[in-house]
């Protein structure tokens, strides 16, 4: 018995073995400019700051 085919996360074809999760390099790079453009996004706590611990980099002198 083998295995059911898996839909492409992009497109919804089959996935193809050489380029899984997708079914083609076209639906690889159309979720790879996804992430660089930012369509994807991971959430993190309201209350983290980029720029580090609060109270760096402020003048003690």
């Amino acid at each position: 018995m083998t295995a059911p085919v898996r839909a492409c996360t992009i497109c919804g074809k089959p996935q193809a073995q050489r380029f899984k999760p997708f079914c083609s390099a076209r639906c690889a790079d159309v979720d790879l400019n996804r992430w660089l453009k930012g369509g994807y996004v991971i959430a993190g706590r309201a209350d983290e700051a980029e720029d580090g611990p609060s109270g760096e980099g402020e003048d003690k002198g």
